[in-house]
């Protein structure tokens, strides 16, 4: 693997396993997608939020046009091809549809939303964005294809405000997709099906993209996972497959004390050690260790919080 000097302010164990062998590592070869975390504050309170994000939460500040519009101009000098949104919700940043259309001047977009109150309250102003020169996509959170299993944690009627974005965003003209919850022993092809049923059932195409997340566990969580080592990153991937991992071709902006900073990918802004410095091009020039809980999932199973474009 190529090696790419490391940043001086890790700890030991960025480098090193509890058993003393080399972790294992990521190398950027490029920075194909931007994410923007527009902050964790969320209209929803989900006890699975990976984010841990709730109203008023403020763990991750919420982003203003300001904020992200000189990330925007760096990002493309290194030759993004994609930005993309997450929360916290992102409807709840007051900027983000100024955000939107600043953003999809020059790039695709991609917004991660729950679909509900936030976003639906925005339609009017999202639809003058069909325009814009390029495309913008939304994934709607729908954890499971009926009401009650969706509401149990997102509170009543979040189903079917999220059915409601679903469809209209689609009428609209924009391309839409679903991110669902992904059980430990589901029958995936069964699950599948039943949102295709859905899909036919409220009028949209069975072809709209439904992309399974494991449960990543609620922020700060230290889930034991197996270590992974320079061996295993030799003996289980090639070169082809370690570039498939979201830490080599996209980092994430976030907003921290009034700071904005590079970390590593969308999973691991929990842990100050993915913390890659206060610019893209300082953090394209870092390993990435591969220590956090996370880590295994992409590892193991290539879990990706991407969408092509």
């Amino acid at each position: 693997m190529q090696l790419i000097p490391v940043k001086q302010t890790h700890s030991v164990n960025w480098l090193i396993t509890p058993d003393g062998q080399p972790r294992g590592y990521i190398a950027p070869h490029t920075l194909q997608e931007l994410w923007f975390h527009t902050g964790t504050a969320c209209n929803l309170r989900c006890p699975f939020c990976l984010e841990g994000s709730k109203p008023g939460d403020n763990r991750l500040e919420l982003m203003k046009l300001e904020d992200i519009q000189p990330w925007i101009h760096e990002a493309l000098c290194l030759g993004v091809q994609q930005f993309s949104f997450t929360g916290g919700e992102p409807f709840v940043a007051k900027d983000m549809v100024k955000i939107l259309r600043f953003a999809s001047q020059y790039r695709p977009c991609l917004v991660l939303t729950n679909g509900t109150a936030p976003l639906l309250q925005r339609l009017p102003q999202l639809k003058s964005l069909i325009s814009s020169p390029y495309t913008i996509r939304f994934r709607i959170s729908i954890d499971y294809p009926d009401a009650v299993q969706h509401d149990k944690d997102r509170g009543t009627g979040s189903f079917s405000l999220a059915l409601k974005a679903l469809r209209e965003l689609h009428q609209i003209g924009f391309p839409v997709s679903i991110a669902r919850q992904q059980l430990r022993e589901e029958n995936s092809e069964y699950v599948t099906n039943q949102y295709r049923k859905l899909l036919d059932n409220i009028g949209l195409p069975q072809s709209i993209s439904i992309i399974p997340f494991p449960d990543f566990a609620p922020p700060f969580t230290h889930r034991k996972t197996p270590h992974i080592t320079e061996h295993c990153m030799r003996t289980y991937h090639s070169p082809t497959s370690r570039q498939h991992f979201m830490c080599a071709f996209s980092k994430m902006v976030v907003k921290i004390r009034g700071n904005l900073r590079v970390y590593a990918c969308t999973l691991v802004d929990d842990d100050p050690e993915y913390d890659l410095g206060a610019n893209l091009h300082e953090s394209m020039s870092q390993q990435i260790r591969l220590g956090h809980h996370r880590c295994y999932s992409c590892f193991a199973f290539g879990a990706s919080c991407s969408e092509g474009t």
